[in-house]
């Protein structure tokens, strides 16, 4: 299936509404009058924003914000569904259903706890407990939501078939305005692609989702991996070093620095795999579990120390038992046997 037109709100009006949004949270927060509801929004809304633009500081900032919340309205379910999604965007999987069970029985259920659960299923390798609730969810509503979650837990599973069917009717089923949540459908049917090594399929969905979002940091990262096997590496090379300076993410300095040795631009290579070094240092000294698999890649490709990948694989593989996990794990352990990858 092609690329189809579909029209939303222009990206930059989207993200100044977006940036305006969270401005106006910040500014009730630090007045101290944020009830729970517009707290979990405010968290919501900056994870939001980091996910888009790959800027780990608003992430960062919204698990904080969220354990603020926690606490401060402890009889309150949203606070903890708030909690639960940052905790799991730490890869701190276990907490994060503990606070859904404390959530609902504090009266909160719904689609929205349930999704929420499934997610953390899928991001830990519990495929059939996470399809069990996918598909429960598509029965009660088959709308763009419940169909692209689906098609992505279909497509994390190697279900191709049945991925891209559900990918195409969640994208039919879209009837909103916002850029966002269709351009990262598309980002996830082109990194499916992109995983097959279907670099055409790839190409053109990951294009799709940064044409409709042009600041969407992952989407333009992978197109330019895509770009540079495709012999497109100048190309890939200009998108990548936007990225790595206006990111806090060192995944763009890592790739970067890649795509640079291929190139033969060593001294430039070198200069973005330090600095990606100490970056991921960084974040995995502060978050271990959530970063310990990019670290772990890192190491194992440009950063050449294939001892230091495989004890981060094997901290990944602790608390995720994906067949990714598994691969990056079997990776560094023949990387140990054999010497580094290329």
């Amino acid at each position: 299936m092609m690329a189809t037109q579909i029209r939303t709100t222009d990206s930059t009006i989207a993200l100044v509404n977006l940036d305006a949004q969270i401005e106006s949270l910040e500014r009730q927060a630090a007045w101290g009058r944020l009830g729970s509801r517009w707290g979990a929004e405010l968290v919501d809304r900056l994870a939001l924003r980091g996910q888009i633009l790959s800027r780990i500081a608003d992430c960062e900032r919204a698990a904080a914000l969220a354990e603020q919340l926690a606490c401060q309205a402890s009889t309150d379910g949203l606070a903890f569904l708030a909690r639960a999604r940052m905790r799991a965007w730490l890869h701190r999987f276990e907490e994060a259903l503990a606070d859904l069970d404390i959530a609902e029985r504090l009266g909160l259920a719904g689609a929205e706890v349930a999704a929420e659960r499934a997610a953390i299923f899928q991001a830990v390798g519990r495929y059939d407990e996470a399809m069990a609730l996918r598909r429960a969810a598509l029965a009660r509503r088959a709308d763009f939501e419940t169909l692209g979650a689906l098609a992505a837990l279909h497509s994390e599973r190697g279900e191709i078939d049945a991925a891209e069917r559900l990918f195409g009717e969640s994208r039919e089923r879209f009837r909103g305005v916002s850029p966002f949540g269709l351009a990262q459908l598309d980002f996830q049917r082109g990194h499916m692609w992109q995983e097959q090594g279907d670099l055409g399929h790839a190409r053109e969905w990951l294009t799709s989702a940064w044409f409709r979002l042009p600041a969407y940091a992952q989407a333009e990262g992978h197109l330019a991996e895509v770009e540079a096997v495709l012999g497109e590496r100048e190309v890939a090379i200009a998108r990548l070093t936007r990225l790595a300076g206006a990111s806090d993410d060192p995944d763009y300095a890592s790739q970067l620095s890649r795509v640079l040795g291929q190139a033969g631009r060593l001294d430039e290579a070198g200069i973005w795999r330090a600095r990606a070094e100490v970056r991921y240092d960084e974040l995995v000294a502060r978050h271990p579990a959530a970063f310990a698999d990019h670290s772990a890649e890192f190491w194992l490709t440009v950063g050449g120390d294939a001892h230091r990948a495989l004890g981060l694989a094997k901290q990944n593989f602790a608390v995720r038992q994906t067949p990714r996990a598994r691969a990056l794990l079997s990776r560094a352990l023949l990387a140990c046997e054999n010497g580094p990858a290329d």
